[in-house]
């Protein structure tokens, strides 16, 4: 938008106001170190924080778009649900809590691989009698090499 501006000698002079083509980059990465500091401090706690050492499997991961639960047995033969201790009493209290406002919800079970097979059933069996019908077992993934390793190259025809 331009204007006449008069001077201080009587004459008009025109004066042109050009937009401001610089960006401002100060506040942009002001922005990005918050947003950095914020993620490195909400990573770690988005981990399930009870140690267990899970058994190695060639399975795909499986997908949801919901946040599953996390039932957790550790080596010491302790059940969690997320990261809070529960007795099994207590576990099978709080998980028909959990089951009546959310049906539907996804259970996740991780167990130690040196625990009891017979101490994952009877988790499995609290989690079903609790009304989940969406339940899976956690592990981790196995080495490439491993799971080639073991089927043979080129399967035996039948005849």
């Amino acid at each position: 938008m331009a204007g006449i501006v008069p001077s201080a000698g009587g004459r008009f002079r025109r004066r042109r106001y050009a937009p401001m083509a610089d960006i401002n980059v100060t506040p942009m990465v002001d922005v990005m170190l918050v947003l950095l500091v914020i993620f490195m401090i909400t990573a770690p706690l988005l981990q399930v924080g009870v140690p267990v050492d899970l058994p190695k499997t060639s399975a795909q991961q499986v997908g949801g778009k919901d946040e599953p639960l996390v039932v957790s047995v550790n080596a010491k033969d302790e059940v969690f649900l997320g990261e809070t201790k529960y007795d099994v009493d207590e576990l099978a209290a709080k998980l028909k809590a959990v089951h009546e406002e959310k049906p539907d919800q996804r259970v996740f079970i991780r167990g130690d691989k040196s625990i009891n097979y017979g101490r994952m059933m009877q988790v499995m069996g609290i989690v079903i009698d609790s009304g989940f019908r969406q339940l899976g077992l956690l592990g981790e993934q196995a080495e490439p090499s491993a799971s080639k390793a073991a089927a043979p190259a080129h399967p035996a025809k039948r005849r």
